[in-house]
């Protein structure tokens, strides 16, 4: 068997692990589980890092349960938050583990007949019959309060704002979050929970409870929580999650995030978020090193995080767009792009909006009176007669000629271009 806790660790993966954790694993094939919150109906790449240890851990021949919380995610994890959650109610949970699940599937084997083939859990099919009566009384018994007050993520929740505390609701988390380890112990045989490292308390507090319940044995990985090299936080952008959903994140903008990463993040990102082994990663970073002005390393890395998450297909025409603005891309290769992936490549460019009904007109008309793309005619045939004006990528050489709904991409837009890097978008408005 191939060793997963080595694998982990040359990939920068592990934060803390229980003694006795790799010598288990290496004694043959163990089933352990990751535990994700259904809290929205996408996993974001904040997610990224437990879905991809999950997925190791199926590589080296161990059987992979990903736990959806349905259960617990109507109450919501204290850990390193500053608020309390807002409660979802149960069709909207019902709804999000499904589409987790879809996602999930990128990564891992649900429908081989191995005998390691993954399974996908939600608690709230054990929790939904168990009376308050009787978990207080059978679980609750065996974890003090003095135990579950020296957590790291309670005793810092509460030293941050002694006025507002923590809910009950929410102490009782890491009970509930233990508890699933002991039900998934002991009727699906997981020996080990992984999950990020401010999750160490919740998981612990479940070997705790094998350990005073039915005297087992049980164990605990979590992994770094993953940072940019400048101390920020990662997977945030100015539009929020980068998540793997793509009709909340295009995978152009998938694409794009990966592709701009500094080159130390590259460094660290290219072992935690792929399946390179080691040799092509070491090799891969000592060629960006001799010349990291060729961004091979960002390269590779948004080229596999892409494929791994949207596909081939996807991942070729986001490396398309992104051409767009900077090679030589074609008429036909804009009109190729969807409306969102579209507006994604040209955010931020100066937009101006014309009535479908003043179509068409001459092209001089739109460059300098229906918008402002120039200041006068008289610059704009100029230009044009100088071969530095385009139309949607198509250089335009005679000033007389007509702009006509034909030329509309996308049922709303034409993309016109001053020089090699100024770029105006007409939206037309119907």
């Amino acid at each position: 068997m191939k060793n997963f806790v080595q694998e982990l660790r040359w990939r920068g993966m592990i934060q803390d692990i229980m003694p006795g954790t790799e010598e288990k694993l290496m004694e043959g094939p163990q089933a352990a589980y990751v535990g994700i919150d259904p809290t929205a109906d996408s996993l974001h790449i904040g997610h990224l890092v437990s879905v991809m240890i999950l997925k190791h851990f199926q590589e080296c021949g161990h059987k992979p349960f990903a736990l959806v919380g349905g259960a617990t995610g109507m109450i919501g994890d204290p850990s390193m938050k500053s608020a309390e959650r807002n409660l979802l109610d149960e069709a909207t949970l019902a709804h999000n583990v499904e589409c987790l699940k879809a996602q999930l599937a990128r990564f891992l084997d649900f429908d081989s007949d191995a005998p390691n083939k993954a399974e996908l859990v939600n608690n709230y099919d054990w929790m939904k019959d168990y009376t308050f009566i009787n978990f207080i009384r059978d679980i609750g018994k065996h974890i003090t309060v003095n135990y579950m007050m020296a957590k790291d993520s309670v005793k810092k929740r509460l030293s941050r704002d002694s006025s507002e505390g923590m809910s009950f609701t929410e102490f009782s988390y890491q009970l509930m979050q233990g508890y699933d380890f002991y039900w998934l112990w002991k009727n699906r045989g997981c020996v080990l929970q992984l999950g990020g490292s401010d999750q160490w308390g919740n998981i612990t507090t479940g070997t705790e409870l094998i350990r005073r319940m039915d005297g087992g044995e049980a164990f605990a990985l979590t992994c770094p929580l993953i940072r940019k090299a400048d101390g920020t936080k990662f997977g945030k952008t100015e539009k929020g999650n980068i998540w793997l959903d793509p009709d909340k994140t295009s995978p152009y903008e998938f694409y794009q995030f990966w592709l701009n990463v500094s080159d130390a993040d590259a460094e660290s990102y290219i072992r935690i978020f792929t399946m390179l082994d080691r040799g092509t990663i070491e090799s891969l970073i000592a060629e960006h090193r001799e010349d990291p002005g060729q961004r091979k390393l960002q390269k590779v890395l948004a080229r596999e995080v892409t494929v791994m998450c949207h596909g081939q297909a996807e991942y070729e025409k986001a490396v398309s767009a992104s051409q767009m603005l900077f090679g030589n891309a074609t008429s036909e290769a804009l009109k190729a792009l969807d409306e969102k992936t579209f507006l994604a490549v040209f955010d931020g460019v100066p937009t101006f909006s014309v009535p479908a009904s003043e179509l068409p007109c001459g092209l001089l008309d739109l460059l300098a009176v229906k918008t402002q793309v120039f200041p006068s005619k008289g610059e704009a045939r100029k230009m044009v007669q100088g071969g530095g004006v385009s139309l949607n990528k198509d250089k335009v050489t005679d000033f007389a000629r007509e702009v006509t709904p034909d030329d509309i991409i996308n049922g709303h837009y034409i993309l016109l271009q001053k020089g090699k890097k100024n770029y105006f978008i007409v939206k037309v408005e119907k």
